[in-house]
């Protein structure tokens, strides 16, 4: 399954073990982790079944700010998310919207390449961190 923007990265762990790695390379890396949603407790709240699926809210304002700047429409995309989800087989995956997609949907793409350029390798470096089997 292919979505238009998003990055999914299949996890070598269970997705409680891919969130806790996720939340400490946030942390390792400066981000400030706002709030995690745990969307499998809320369907059970109302007596639905879903298979594991949690978002973990992050960002820094450092990072952030510069695309607000640049169009504030981004603030409905900031700050980041990533989703950890646990498909029918069983498989466990971490999925995140592809900063140069975020910045092309609200046109500043070429104004904000960078900065772009840079959230882009700090999410691929946390995602494989949080993915990858631990040495």
């Amino acid at each position: 399954m292919t979505v238009e923007g998003l990055i999914s990265l299949r996890s070598s762990v269970g997705p409680q073990q891919t969130i806790d790695r996720l939340k400490a390379e946030l942390a390792a890396s400066g981000l400030t982790v706002f709030a995690e949603i745990d969307h499998a407790a809320g369907a059970a709240a109302v007596g639905l079944a879903l298979g594991p699926t949690t978002v973990v809210i992050f960002g820094n304002a450092k990072g952030g700010t510069p695309l607000m700047q640049a169009a504030q429409t981004i603030g409905i995309d900031l700050p980041l998310k990533a989703l950890v989800w646990q498909d029918a087989a069983g498989a466990t995956w971490l999925s995140y919207n592809d900063p140069a997609w975020l910045v092309q949907r609200h046109a500043i793409a070429e104004r904000t390449k960078m900065v772009a350029a840079n959230m882009s390798t700090m999410l691929a470096t946390v995602g494989k961190a949080a993915t990858s089997v631990a040495p």
